[in-house]
């Protein structure tokens, strides 16, 4: 009841501010005065419908009388201005119960945020776009026309169809590069009438006229093909040795300490079979041209070459097979190569004859042999002086035959290409001196006739029938000197055993004995000192020169090496030597010695117990820097090869085993690339202080 109160209370206020209202704004007319009163009347209703409304909600809420009346206790004991205050906050939240103002606020904030939304959604909607990455035609049916249609019912019936082309798709169109000039060629193989290709341009006039003026250089293209050929084979070759030492590894037992790679040539050959070889010598000129001297077999075979000696002709870059093969009836001594390219071999014999071969005769020419699937041709001497008179020849075995060097054939050496024409490696004026074993040497002049005779010659009875190149005797000299009278009591006969040349004075000679010595000669003029080079200790002793070797880089010293195992190395002006090493080889003999051809101060020593010493001057001048000891299968003889003068290019040295096989070891670069000027120091200090 007090809330109905307090309700009415408040319509109260609100009726008497109205009527307050209403007294204060009287109407101006009588009819607005009748329409305010309706307006009151029908308000008077809308609070009595109100105020029956909020006694059914009272009603409602009985539950929370009682804690109305315990609150109520308490709010008497309080001020009465704070209990009108809360009766007026309890009111006012009974009220907004009933007329849910806030909620209203939030529906309608919502509404304008789902309104938001979804204006946004349709604009995304429109950029959104849903892609696919594949389509597929069912079906495509183009709509067909009155000309389909004519030819799909008319089209088989007495008609034909043709089609033509028109010049649309020939359309120009703007580029930015520039255009190029082409002009058309043709060629036919094989050739047909007199042309081989020409221009479809030039008329038949011009055509003619090109045709008869072109040249036909036969020689250039023979030797464009003879160099080309050369290098495809060499590529080959290289190809086939790369492919067998990838399959092959080398072993530990075929590495050499000083070596830095090794290549084998192809000695098992049907005719090398169970050969000694006895000499390998490279050409001064072509270095990579190395020729072998296969000694005659003890076992007979079915190929009738056992008595024969055989000169195989190598060349290094093509291993695989020799390059000529040359055979001799009886045993070979000594070879040699003729000056600038190879195109002669001269060799000395055991019967005292001297013979060569002119590799420029063609195969056809010589006897062929087939063996197995290969055919081989065994090339007979061109010329050999055994028919020559007996007053002019030699009665005993020729022990060296040597090129006597000019300048001619020094500019040759210098300047000779690796392929020259025939006219520039001819080189055959020059001569060739032979030395046998009782000192008698001689002189030789190789004569080159213009036109070879297929019957033979009757006056030249050395010459083979179709040869071109013989051997005319200049002069003869006898160099078995001895140092005094009391050595012919002492040792017994003298031998000569070697002949070398000065290189820069072909007038000078050295040839080594059987006692030691190196007898010193000239083949005209006076007589230049000193007489003989000996050694240091003792005058002379029974000992074999086995071996003498001028420096490529100071042609005027040259080593020794003797049979006691002694290496000398002389000065061509002095007598006594510079250096002198007696124990280098542990007493046993030289076999071969010879300079390096890329090192001044570097040679090597093969003894006869199969070691190889090599020396290097540059790091010790008393005893060699390697000794490698080749036991296994013993090596007979060797040679150093390489390019003299020109630093990090291949060097190395050539051996040829006891088995037959001739294997080349490259040196190290230790030995091979060269520091000249203190080599060259080095040489003048060791000359000037034995001095």
């Amino acid at each position: 009841e007090d809330d109905f109160e307090d309700y009415e209370e408040d319509f109260e206020e609100l009726n008497e501010s109205t009527n307050e209202d209403e007294d204060e704004k009287e109407p101006l007319h009588p009819q607005a005065g009748e329409a305010k009163e309706e307006l009151s009347a029908q308000r008077r209703k809308e609070i009595e419908a109100i105020r029956r409304a909020m006694d059914e909600e009272n009603e409602r809420i009985g539950t929370t009388q009682s804690r109305q009346s315990t609150s109520r206790e308490v709010e008497e004991e309080r001020p009465k201005w704070s209990r009108d205050t809360e009766k007026i906050q309890s009111r006012a939240s009974q009220r907004g119960k009933f007329i849910d103002f806030v909620a209203a606020k939030q529906r309608e904030v919502s509404k304008k945020v789902a309104s938001k939304q979804k204006k946004r959604s349709t604009e995304l909607l429109r950029l959104i776009d849903l892609d696919f990455s594949m389509t597929f035609s069912l079906l495509d049916l183009p709509p067909v026309n009155e000309y389909d249609m004519y030819i799909r019912n008319f089209g088989n019936a007495n008609t034909k169809q043709a089609y033509v082309q028109c010049n649309e798709d020939n359309a120009d169109r703007d580029i930015q590069t520039e255009e190029i000039e082409m002009s058309e060629k043709w060629t036919q193989h094989p050739p047909e009438r007199s042309g081989a290709c020409g221009d479809p341009n030039l008329s038949k006039e011009a055509r003619d006229k090109q045709r008869s003026e072109m040249n036909y250089d036969s020689q250039r293209l023979a030797s464009f093909l003879r160099s080309a050929s050369q290098v495809m084979v060499v590529l080959l070759e290289e190809d086939q040795a790369e492919r067998k030492s990838l399959e092959k590894l080398s072993t530990q037992s075929d590495t050499l300490s000083f070596s830095d790679g090794s290549l084998q040539l192809n000695t098992e050959l049907p005719f090398l079979y169970d050969r000694q070889i006895s000499m390998l010598h490279f050409s001064q000129v072509q270095k990579h041209t190395m020729l072998s001297v296969h000694m005659p077999t003890t076992k007979p075979s079915a190929k009738h070459l056992d008595s024969c000696t055989i000169i195989c002709i190598w060349n290094i870059w093509e291993p695989s097979r020799p390059q000529k093969i040359l055979v001799y009836e009886s045993e070979i001594q000594c070879c040699c190569f003729s000056p600038g390219k190879v195109t002669l071999v001269f060799a000395g014999t055991s019967v005292g004859s001297v013979v060569l071969w002119d590799l420029r005769e063609q195969s056809s020419n010589h006897y062929s042999l087939k063996m197995g699937e290969e055919e081989w041709t065994f090339r007979q001497p061109t010329f050999s002086t055994d028919a020559v008179l007996a007053a002019t020849g030699h009665f005993s075995s020729v022990t060296s035959v040597e090129v006597v060097p000019s300048a001619l054939a020094g500019e040759l050496r210098a300047d000779v290409p690796l392929l020259a024409s025939e006219e520039e490696s001819s080189g055959l004026s020059f001569q060739l001196a032979s030395l046998d074993e009782s000192g008698v040497l001689n002189f030789w002049v190789v004569v080159e006739l213009p036109k070879g005779n297929e019957a033979g010659s009757p006056t030249d009875l050395g010459l083979r029938p179709g040869g071109k190149v013989k051997l005319l005797h200049s002069s003869s000299v006898f160099a078995a000197e001895r140092g005094s009278p009391r050595d012919v009591v002492k040792t017994g006969p003298l031998h000569t055993l070697l002949l070398k040349f000065l290189p820069t004075d072909s007038n000078h000679f050295f040839i080594g004995t059987n006692m030691g010595l190196v007898h010193h000669g000239t083949s005209h003029g006076l007589k230049a000192p000193p007489k003989f080079y000996r050694f240091r200790d003792v005058e002379v002793q029974p000992v074999d020169v086995t071996s003498i070797h001028f420096s490529p880089f100071r042609p005027h010293l040259f080593l020794v090496g003797c049979g006691n195992g002694s290496i000398r190395l002389h000065a061509v002006s002095h007598e006594q030597p510079v250096a002198q090493w007696k124990n280098s080889t542990a007493g046993e003999p030289v076999v071969s010695l010879q300079w390096a051809q890329t090192r001044a101060t570097v040679f090597c020593v093969l003894d006869a117990a199969c070691n190889l010493h090599i020396w290097d001057l540059l790091k010790d001048d008393t005893q060699p820097v390697v000794t490698e000891r080749m036991s296994a299968d013993r090596v007979t003889d060797m040679a150093l090869f390489g390019q003299s003068g020109k630093q990090n290019t291949y060097s190395g040295v050539a051996l040829a085993h006891e088995s037959g096989k001739i294997e080349m070891q490259y040196f190290k670069r230790s030995l091979t690339v060269s520091s000249t000027a203190e080599e060259e120091k080095l040489l003048e200090r060791m000359t000037t202080e034995a001095f």
